[in-house]
């Protein structure tokens, strides 16, 4: 059965208020800010710096609702439950990632974020400039980042186009309405736009996904019900398991890789310098989990759609679809509006941390204009549109995936870098070179998936693209210092950890 279902003026109508009035509140933040905020504004922030970090200046709560923000995206509300949808348990491999990644947040951001706000960087590659003194290396990590960045704002895009697509609209138009809506939002609000919306975005999702996850099943005749009707559609797997005996491996790795690379993504680690204190940070790590709660009840809306009748050619509108299908068409456009807004500020974020790597370490005469973030900005969302029209990924997820491949490459310099064992810079850099090459090998002749097959010793297995290209570069790294510290004379036992070069 195709359900396929055409929403009415009422949707279109409260969607637009929605989405428009999120636009207008964080377009329009500079204007409004100072009359909540009447504490005096100091000017020891220039306004390039308060357009990309918010002037380091945002308390636990701000931060917990950023950092949620930009971790929590279309990514979660459109792409994981459509993976579920098309291979069931295996889409969960999303959960168990988020919960490895918080103990290496509590452990690890706050140490970044001192030797940040003593050095005055507002990047990865500034720290890891100041770490190594080697110019290349900066631009490889600063590269990395923008890279990476690109199709995961494209995955915000195809979000926020996805929804504007299930109110009827067709063509281009829903692709440029996410881009141009993105563009203002970002261009106006600078970071203090996602900060101080993001709470309206998780209030609205929150809403969303627990009517979701009450009214569809009563709907359908309980959770067992829809278990029930989710199998028969979906492969089957072994009893006692959730996934098939061929993705245990891609599952755990797939969880793995994507811990890694979550956090040092330029979005997620301009949320976290953009705090007050380490302090602030530690706090968010203990608190962060809530979000996981809300990640597996969005997941079971895959599930929901079987147990519908939901069916589609595109998984992307397995969501939407299901919303239309089960809720009347004014609470249909409400959630509607939650999926873009849940797009438009993470994407917005990613767009900000992506101008913070061009404007600080990628062109050679920096500067800290605002203009000259913005126009970075603008640049980069037109990459990642281009990313949206050119890279043809089989689900939306890949695209993430995609850039965790790339990101997952500044992991030695940015994260081992911070080990007492010091690494010379020209083995980062061979490590980076060698292990990007492969990764990117490896996902073009796989056709942009996020596993490859491995054969080695009787092991056969499809393993995450990321780990293995990482893998390779910590293994070259390694190789290469141990050879380039012989050489100088110096014995690797006794290497000890260098000063931060400020």
């Amino acid at each position: 059965m195709n359900t396929s279902i055409l929403p009415g003026n009422a949707a279109i109508s409260v969607f637009v208020v929605c989405f428009v009035a999120t636009i207008m509140l964080g377009s329009t933040v500079r204007l409004w800010r100072p009359l909540l905020n009447r504490r005096t504004r100091t000017n020891s922030h220039s306004e390039g710096e308060e357009w990309g970090l918010g002037g380091r200046e945002f308390g636990a709560w701000v931060t917990w609702f950023l950092v949620g923000g930009d971790f929590y995206t279309a990514y979660t509300v459109i792409a994981v439950p459509a993976l579920v949808y098309s291979t069931g348990g295996f889409g969960f491999f999303a959960l168990p990632y988020t919960i490895i990644v918080y103990p290496f947040i509590f452990a690890v951001m706050p140490r970044l974020w001192t030797i940040a706000r003593d050095g005055g960087h507002a990047t990865a590659a500034d720290i890891v400039r100041a770490r190594f003194g080697s110019r290349t290396l900066e631009l490889m990590v600063a590269v990395s980042g923008l890279v990476a960045v690109l199709p995961y704002i494209a995955l915000q895009l195809i979000g926020i186009r996805t929804v504007i697509e299930a109110l009827g609209f067709t063509g281009m138009l829903p692709l440029l309405i996410a881009f141009v809506s993105l563009a203002a939002y970002t261009w106006l609000g600078g970071l203090h736009a996602p900060a101080l919306t993001a709470f309206i975005k998780d209030v609205m999702i929150y809403i969303a996904v627990l009517a979701a996850v009450i009214i569809v099943p009563i709907h359908l005749g309980g959770y067992g019900a829809m278990f029930h009707s989710a199998a028969g559609h979906l492969p089957s797997v072994p009893e006692g398991h959730i996934v098939a005996q061929g993705q245990v491996v891609p599952y755990a790795t797939l969880a793995l890789s994507s811990a890694f690379a979550a956090f040092l993504y330029p979005h997620t680690l301009t949320g976290i310098l953009a705090a007050k204190s380490a302090d602030t940070i530690r706090q968010n790590a203990v608190f962060l989990p809530a979000y996981t709660i809300v990640l597996g009840l969005i997941a079971l809306l895959g599930l929901m759609a079987h147990a519908a009748g939901i069916v589609t050619t595109s998984s992307s509108q397995v969501v939407p679809q299901l919303f239309l299908a089960i809720f009347p068409p004014w609470f249909a456009g409400f959630c509607f509006a939650a999926i873009a807004v849940g797009a438009l500020v993470p994407a917005s974020v990613m767009a900000i941390g992506a101008a913070n790597l061009i404007m600080h370490n990628i062109l050679p005469h920096r500067s800290d204009s605002v203009t000259g973030s913005r126009v970075a900005g603008f640049a980069v969302k037109v990459g990642a549109l281009g990313c949206v029209i050119f890279l043809n990924a089989r689900f939306a997820i890949d695209l993430q995936l995609l850039g965790g491949v790339i990101i997952l490459q500044t992991f030695p310099a940015l994260i081992m870098g911070l080990l007492p064992l010091r690494l010379p810079a020209p083995a980062l850099v061979a490590g980076w070179v060698i292990g990007s090459v492969a990764g990117l090998g490896l996902c073009w002749i796989d056709g942009l998936k996020p596993v490859h097959p491995v054969a080695f010793a009787g092991f056969s297995a499809s393993v995450s693209t990321g780990l293995l290209a990482l893998g390779i570069n910590i293994a070259v790294t390694l190789m290469l210092g141990v050879v380039i510290r012989l050489a100088l004379g110096a014995s690797p036992s006794t290497l000890r950890p260098g000063s931060i070069r400020r």
